[in-house]
């Protein structure tokens, strides 16, 4: 099955992911444009058909077993391994906050053919780091596969790369940031807490 970039764009738009303002990325850059994936990773059906595209580019590649790093991650490994067919895992981050690793008991045979899934790839650092936690585990990495490649193509990780949606949206370092040069709050987004709602 394939999805057109135009697709994802109006998911992403319908399910209001999309945010302009001074936001710090998970990345540690800033950008005047945010996407909070979980507003599309709320509803399974638009989940479902988003994955499937994933998961047709997967197939291809003889896929052993998906993986996803923490958060975002293991809902999209968990689905594009159920239309696979093959089992999902996730990688977390260690204690000392460097890079990830696989835990609870998650193991590789040697050689296993794994492709990493992720949402929204801006540096390309958790897919990097889950491909990391795959070979440390002795995994063979096919391929990695994103949901939205904010860099428009720029982010490399070594191995072939499916994106659903290629875009170039500027991030900048905090030393380099235009917004922060104009003295615009900057917000961490992930972390915002969702206003109350009233029942009536």
């Amino acid at each position: 099955m394939t999805v057109s970039s135009s697709d994802v764009e109006r998911v992403f738009r319908e399910s209001g992911a999309l945010s302009e303002g001074h936001f710090i990325l998970a990345s540690g850059r800033h950008s005047p444009l945010y996407m909070e994936k979980f507003q599309v990773l709320q509803h399974p059906v638009e989940t479902e058909l988003l994955c499937a595209a994933l998961a047709s580019w997967a197939r291809s590649l003889d896929t052993e077993t998906v993986a996803g790093p923490t958060t975002g991650g293991i809902i999209l490994a968990h689905e594009v391994a159920r239309q696979l067919g093959v089992r999902a895992i996730y990688a977390e981050r260690r204690e000392n906050g460097a890079d990830r690793e696989f835990r609870r008991g998650f193991a590789l045979r040697p050689g296993e053919r794994v492709v990493v899934v992720d949402d929204i790839m801006t540096t390309g650092g958790s897919v990097q780091e889950t491909i990391d936690a795959v070979r440390s585990a002795g995994g063979r990495v096919a391929g990695a596969a994103v949901l939205v490649d904010r860099s428009g193509g720029a982010a490399d990780v070594g191995v072939p790369v499916e994106a659903l949606w290629r875009l170039d949206i500027p991030s900048y370092a905090p030393a380099e940031c235009p917004l922060c040069a104009k003295g615009i709050p900057a917000t961490h987004p992930g972390t915002t807490p969702a206003p109350a709602v009233v029942s009536r």
